[in-house]
């Protein structure tokens, strides 16, 4: 009997990681191509959802090269889980841009929302934030701005997705039209509770259910590869799809209620397991699916916080300042110094998500003297990204009504160990960084791989999972009480309300 091999597609914000994953969850062979993104005008971001497709057929060659061309038991999916796309059901061309999770244009539609003191109901049917991070406002954009699209969507012309719809749909040669639970939850037109599309949902966000596509579990196959998409093969069973961060919860093995995990990636996110209740929160974070295991299993929820910029703060160092040529000279030039001078960045070029959804605040460097270095500024930067993330677990752990013992980590931020270090210390919580840093990749492969036999149990795949590092708390209390002091206030003096 040949070995089973589970190919697991990571399709994230600024490229696609295909692996193909062994029984023990090592990685066989591996992917990678990069991801575009556009910025038409301030506060937009948009993907050519063709590339993104192509991005996923040369990785996925690349993977399967790598691990000699193997049979697969099956496929798994994960995702940059609220972009948005809108296409052609018979031609399969997308309608307009690929709207990325970071862009702000629907912005003034949430502000309309609220105003009409529709917060409290979305929060309740959907358990998000009203805000323009989500799906459904997105989507409406796209039906409002591409010329016949309304007419055509409501005469079912069209297929509205998130990137794992769009992915399901170039893989059986546009046979199926399915999301999974994990990423409908994330489209501002699913009831959480029922896990299925909500109809005053719709209406309120004016979007026909024409264009939705089917809700399915996060593991059990949906349908199978056609036959001409190059070196993926033909009849291999789509079976785990979830977005990117519940993805990751999985792939970290949080499986029980109070287990947490954070994934260090463009934008930061720590997600909690809150079992079969549906946590409500007061403190702003989002009430999210986590999976769910099969059509007769219950839903598992998790409460969430989104930083939206985490590492994208270091590319921005890279990019647009040049003050540094890679990012793994942030860990480097952070250690140069042995503080930032009393440097704070608050990232917010996007605004502020969780625990304050201000869209209106911007990124600012605080605290600026002529002794400031580019060392100074590259600490600064590492040292923002850990405070939004304790912003976070503070507020959850207000919110669940417990104490986090120790927060698991990946990504690719999560190599940085100045960073891994600092949250440690900042946080006051151990830090467990496993040796296999690709866990959303590995989730999405667990999922898979538990539909179709490579794993039988949640504790075979639970087992695979090795940790490479801890990093424990070393700062003294009154530092940290200090740096987080000056953190409020930077962030204080950047918000917009």
């Amino acid at each position: 009997m040949s070995e089973k091999l589970i190919l697991a597609i990571d399709q994230g914000t600024t490229g696609t990681t295909v692996l193909v994953v062994d029984g023990a969850g090592g990685i066989r062979g591996r992917g990678y191509a990069a991801v575009q993104q556009y910025y038409p005008q301030p506060g937009w971001v948009e993907h050519d959802a063709l590339q993104i497709w192509l991005t996923v057929r040369d990785a996925a060659t690349q993977a399967l090269r790598a691990a000699g061309s193997p049979s697969l038991a099956g496929l798994g999916i994960t995702n940059q889980r609220e972009t948005t796309i809108l296409w052609d059901r018979r031609t399969g061309q997308p309608v307009g841009p690929a709207i990325v999770w970071q862009c702000r244009r629907t912005g003034a539609r949430c502000d309309a929302l609220r105003a009409a003191s529709m917060a409290p109901f979305f929060q309740e049917r959907t358990g998000l934030v009203l805000d323009a991070y989500f799906s459904g406002t997105k989507v409406e954009w796209l039906l409002e701005h591409m010329p016949g699209a309304r007419e055509r969507a409501e005469a079912g012309e069209l297929c509205f997705g998130t990137v794992d719809s769009w992915l399901v749909w170039q893989l059986t040669g546009g046979r199926v039209h399915a999301t999974d639970v994990t990423n409908a939850s994330r489209t501002l037109l699913l009831n959480v509770h029922s896990g299925e599309w909500d109809d005053e949902l719709l209406r309120a966000l004016n979007v026909p259910r024409e264009v939705l596509p089917q809700v399915v579990p996060s593991s059990g196959a949906l349908g199978e590869t056609a036959g001409d998409l190059g070196v993926i093969p033909a009849g291999v069973p789509i079976a785990g799809v979830a977005g990117d961060q519940q993805a990751a919860l999985f792939g970290q093995a949080c499986f029980g209620p109070g287990s947490a995990k954070t994934t260090y990636g463009t934008g930061c996110f720590l997600l909690l397991n809150t079992g079969t209740e549906a946590v409500d929160s007061r403190r702003q974070l989002l009430t999210t699916i986590a999976w769910r295991l099969g059509t007769s299993e219950p839903l598992t929820y998790a409460l969430e916080g989104s930083v939206f910029v985490g590492g994208a703060a270091v590319q921005w160092l890279r990019d647009e300042l040049g003050l540094i040529s890679t990012a793994e000279e942030t860990e480097q030039l952070a250690q140069s110094v042995q503080d930032t001078a009393g440097v704070y960045l608050v990232p917010a070029f996007t605004g502020l998500g969780a625990p304050y959804w201000d869209q209106g605040a911007r990124g600012a460097f605080l605290g600026l003297t002529r002794g400031a270095t580019r060392a100074h500024l590259a600490r600064a930067a590492l040292e923002g990204i850990a405070h939004q993330v304790t912003d976070v677990v503070e507020a959850m752990e207000a919110d669940a009504g417990t104490a986090l013992v120790a927060m698991r980590v990946d990504g690719g931020a999560a190599a940085n160990d100045f960073l891994m270090q600092f949250q440690a210390d900042i946080l006051d919580r151990p830090v467990r960084r496993p040796r296999n840093l690709e866990t959303t990749a590995f989730g999405a492969a667990a999922l898979a791989g538990l539909a179709t036999g490579v794993w039988s149990s949640l504790g075979e795949v639970g087992a695979t999972l090795a940790i490479e590092r801890t990093f424990e708390p070393q700062m003294m209390p009154a530092t940290r009480e200090r740096l987080r002091t000056g953190w409020k206030d930077a962030v204080t003096r950047v918000r917009s309300d």
